[in-house]
């Protein structure tokens, strides 16, 4: 299944998952580097392949001898799985490698999956990062670093081709996540917010279209809400708003905030208020839904 590759620069990362945000980071990085890529989706690979990347029909064979492997799996569990479960990388990856990971799993999972790497010799960089696959295809991503200063210069080409704002926010891996799980917190409580506001601006009478643009214009404004209104008018439409973050990774996040701060004997009460109404829309059956569907939880029927 591998594809030849008309240039092969020496630096070699591989892209596991080639999915909304996989294909287009890793259709970025082909453009300055060879980029090995995998998927369980065959439609998924044909299209890697069309796109420069070198397709593998096994998460081993893509990250056997790369300099870096880029990961975004969906919690510590499927971390877990990819680098030490049946057929992990973490047999294949060679001494001085870096593994990139750049979900939002939390601090535990990510300084516990850190120690083991370290004993292959491996290192990891925790980038968990913020934007959309437009802005990846585009190396216009929000990317913050937990990792010592060998393992990000080792990573350094691929988050420079990645980001358009790169914050080295620690040393270790752990504080990426740290500065992640705090940047959460305000946005699903922003996201949360806008939808009872514009639930509330519909059921006073208000033209809801109108409401969403002088509050963006105002001290009220957010970027939540401006990008998300629109999304969430779109709701109540048939087909709803395009699935561009699902409900149910702030199901998730929220819950990393509310376990971290409460593992910390910090009262959160706005964060655990906001975790709630994604877990009620979740139990509505939202849990695929884009986020912004949330306002259906507080007003599940468009009332302008």
């Amino acid at each position: 299944m591998n594809q030849p590759q008309s240039s092969s620069p020496t630096y070699t990362v591989a892209v596991l998952g080639l999915g909304a945000m996989g294909l287009p980071m890793a259709t970025r990085l082909a453009s300055k580097l060879t980029v090995h890529g995998f998927d369980i989706n065959g439609a998924r690979l044909e299209l890697a392949a069309a796109a420069g990347i070198v397709v593998f029909d096994s998460a081993q064979g893509a990250a056997a001898g790369a300099d870096a492997v880029l990961l975004a799996v969906r919690n510590g569990d499927q971390l877990r799985e990819v680098l030490f479960g049946h057929n992990g990388i973490s047999e294949v990856l060679r001494p001085g490698a870096v593994v990139i990971m750049t979900s939002t799993v939390g601090i535990e999972d990510v300084t516990a999956v850190a120690a083991r790497l370290a004993e292959h010799g491996v290192q990891l960089v925790d980038a968990p990062l913020s934007g959309g696959p437009v802005r990846a295809g585009q190396g216009d991503l929000l990317i913050v670093v937990g990792a010592e200063p060998a393992a990000r210069a080792t990573a350094q080409p691929v988050l420079d081709l990645l980001a358009s704002t790169l914050s080295v926010i620690g040393d270790k891996p752990g504080d990426g996540q740290a500065f992640k799980t705090v940047n959460q917190l305000l946005c699903g409580v922003h996201i949360a917010v806008a939808a009872e506001a514009l639930a509330l601006a519909g059921a006073l009478g208000l033209d809801v279209e109108s409401t969403l643009a002088t509050l963006s214009s105002g001290a009220a404004g957010s970027f939540m809400l401006a990008n998300r209104g629109p999304r969430m008018l779109e709701a109540y439409t048939e087909d709803g708003a395009e699935v561009l973050s699902r409900l149910d990774i702030f199901v998730k996040d929220m819950g990393i905030v509310t376990t971290a701060a409460r593992g910390l004997g910090l009262a959160t009460p706005v964060a655990s208020a906001a975790e709630q109404v994604y877990l009620i829309g979740q139990a509505a059956g939202l849990a695929a839904a884009d986020d912004s569907a949330v306002i259906k939880v507080v007003a599940p029927q468009a009332t302008a």
